[in-house]
């Protein structure tokens, strides 16, 4: 008797399915990781800069707040978390974040109003501890 060797036209498209779910899978996971992973950079971006505001700025600066946010006033800061990850500024067009000072005179402010734009969850906002 003889026996024919290979696959059937049956086992094929059942690996080819198989195939396609796992790939499919594969990738929306790892887009959602991607997605986390970015939230994650915000979040981070924009805590660091919260605490330094707080910790460091308000104290040295007699207990005011920047009207603007620059890498010169945050010295404890990387430069590069004062971009999003899409690499644009704080307050640039477009940007996931944002810095709003609140009742400023000559530059100095009270208070502010610190947010990243997340992609999968609500804004992260921060608020000065400090001000009003």
């Amino acid at each position: 008797m003889k026996r024919n060797q290979g696959f059937t036209v049956l086992e094929l498209i059942v690996a080819v399915v198989f195939l396609v779910i796992a790939g499919t899978f594969f990738f929306v996971q790892k887009r959602d990781l991607e997605i986390a992973n970015r939230d994650n950079v915000r979040k981070t971006a924009i805590n660091s800069i919260y605490y330094t505001l707080e910790d460091i700025y308000y104290p040295t600066n007699g207990g005011v707040y920047p009207e603007h946010l620059a890498a010169d006033q945050l010295r404890g800061v990387d430069p590069a978390m004062l971009k999003d990850p899409n690499g644009k500024a704080f307050d640039a067009q477009g940007s996931d974040y944002t810095y709003t000072p609140k009742d400023c005179v000559d530059g100095k402010c009270r208070s502010y109003t610190l947010t990243a734009n997340l992609e999968n969850e609500a804004d992260f906002v921060k608020t000065s501890r400090n001000g009003q």
